[in-house]
């Protein structure tokens, strides 16, 4: 069963939004780190669609390792 959770929903929109940004920014700029992560944060909404709670802390950690990415190519 489909759990419509309004708090679910608006973290699903915000990182899904996120996702897309990351997503044609590597693509733009033929990266392959912002690609991979914009695809992870956009599947995050449909792993993980029961808890906001848990999204979000998944989508933190995408963008902790993207941070990390970006920083270690230096």
């Amino acid at each position: 069963m489909i759990n419509f959770d309004t708090s679910a929903l608006f973290a699903s929109i915000f990182w899904g939004g996120l996702g897309v940004g990351f997503f044609v920014y590597g693509k733009k700029q033929q990266s392959a780190g912002p690609l991979l992560g914009g695809i992870a944060l956009m599947g995050i909404s449909y792993l993980i669609a029961n808890s906001a709670v848990w999204m979000s802390l998944a989508g933190a950690g995408i963008l902790a390792g993207l941070y990390y990415w970006s920083r270690r190519e230096d």
